[in-house]
């Protein structure tokens, strides 16, 4: 069937507590006594509308005003609605216009699971689907694109070879965004052969598709494969945008292709487009990286846009690697004028001074950290092991398995030490950061 019609109360996840409220709580000062009872496609197209272009306001007002009339919620106009309240943050009330439409299609079902999937609630947006094919519902091509995207950024993997399963069953494959989603999936998930698999597969690539396996590559350290992509654009007659290129230069940084990010920095400039803050981030972090700090510092000094506090942290941290204090101080004195109360800054500085014996100025910045009362935001980290999800938290001692994580770590750092890899410098460096 096409449309499954509500008697009972489907046991769906209840929302949070703290958004679970009506929709017309925040719209009774807008509820206005109407001349003429509101008529159905009419209000249904002003809500499309207000979705679409953003007034929000007026949404709101016009959700109030057919609650007030006692309106039924339509399949278009309620789809609108989930819509609205999922671009504004309450799922609460998206879920509760979702619940009181009293015939449901695969569009509601889809909005309301693309609502959850943008606040990365893949418990929910499974249980959803779940419920969804339970109701004989058969999801399109959107509602697997917004359960992939929410596997994407929360390391659902199982979960997302599933989905991408029973897409295949059903003809999907051949949609190139839905391809394109799971090639983020895999690569965000650690599986970066599957994704260069369904990439291979698609039978008609759009930009977003090389974009996506190009960035899915720079995330694993694949540098050459990134700049070796990069060039079957030109060849396939695909035009690289901004994206592309900072994805190509975000791969050469980490792995240390100096000559290929600057030969990517130049054909970019050659081509016409201008570098944004994250590329110029990226080139000065890539030469920062390799020692060549007055390089860096002269990209600095001739870019044709202000400099961010993101640039001036990472030239901090080079000169912290390469033993550069003067540079560094320079650095860190122009990003804390940008980010005064930035605890990061100051940690970087302190280990600075202290990799090069500063000891008093080491203590003068931890007093003066001390007096502000800042502190650095611990990390987070997360990995699958058997359908579960594990979370840590740096510098967090709760978890009860630490006393076998460590010597793991410990056995890691010493491999990469043995085989002679530039990121075991960084390693030995967190170790030794001082606390505030």
């Amino acid at each position: 069937p096409e449309a499954e019609t509500r008697t009972n109360p489907i046991p769906c996840p209840s929302p949070p507590a703290q958004v679970r409220r009506s929709p017309t709580l925040h719209c009774r000062q807008a509820i206005v006594t109407p001349v003429a009872r509101p008529h159905r496609s009419s209000s249904n197209r002003s809500r499309f509308v207000a979705t679409r272009n953003g007034t929000f306001g007026t949404g709101l007002q016009l959700h109030a005003l057919l609650v007030k009339n006692g309106c039924d919620v339509s399949i278009p106009g309620g789809s609108s609605l989930i819509s609205l309240y999922s671009k504004l943050g309450q799922l609460g009330n998206a879920y509760h216009v979702f619940h009181m439409m009293p015939t449901r299609n695969v569009v509601p079902w889809t909005a309301i699971i693309a609502g959850f999937a943008q606040s990365w609630e893949v418990d929910t947006c499974s249980r959803l689907f779940y419920l969804m094919r339970q109701a004989m519902i058969e999801p399109n091509d959107i509602t697997f694109a917004s359960v992939l995207s929410a596997c994407t950024n929360s390391a659902y993997l199982g979960f997302g070879r599933s989905i991408h399963s029973l897409e295949f069953k059903m003809g999907f494959d051949l949609y190139t965004h839905v391809s394109n989603a799971l090639i983020s999936m895999y690569a965000k998930s650690g599986n970066i052969e599957e994704a260069h698999y369904v990439f291979e597969n698609i039978p008609c690539r759009d930009l977003i598709s090389w974009n996506s396996m190009i960035s899915g590559f720079s995330q694993h350290g694949l540098a050459k494969n990134a700049v070796e992509l990069l060039n079957q654009m030109d060849t396939q007659n695909v035009t690289p945008d901004a994206i592309s290129y900072l994805c190509v230069l975000s791969s050469c940084r980490h792995v240390g292709l100096v000559e290929q990010g600057q030969r990517c920095f130049d054909l970019m400039l050659k081509r016409g487009l201008n570098p944004e803050l994250d590329h110029y981030s990226c080139i000065i972090d890539l030469l920062g990286r390799a020692g060549l700090l007055d390089e860096a510092l002269d990209v600095i000094k001739k870019m044709p846009i202000h400099p961010n506090a993101v640039i001036w942290g990472s030239l901090l941290s080079s000169c912290r690697v390469h033993g550069n204090v003067w540079i560094g101080i320079h650095a860190a004195e122009n990003r804390l004028l940008l980010e005064p109360g930035c605890a990061a800054t100051y940690v970087q500085l302190a280990n600075l001074y202290a990799s090069v014996g500063y000891w008093n100025h080491v203590a003068e910045v931890r007093k003066l950290m001390k007096e502000r009362g800042l502190r650095t935001s611990p990390g987070y980290s997360w990995i699958e092991i058997g359908n579960k999800v594990y979370n840590f938290k740096a510098e967090d001692r709760s978890n009860n398995k630490l006393n076998e994580i460590l010597p793991i770590l410990d056995s890691l750092a010493c491999h990469m030490e043995l085989s002679e890899c530039p990121a075991a410098a960084n390693i030995d460096l967190q170790y030794e950061e001082i606390p505030p």
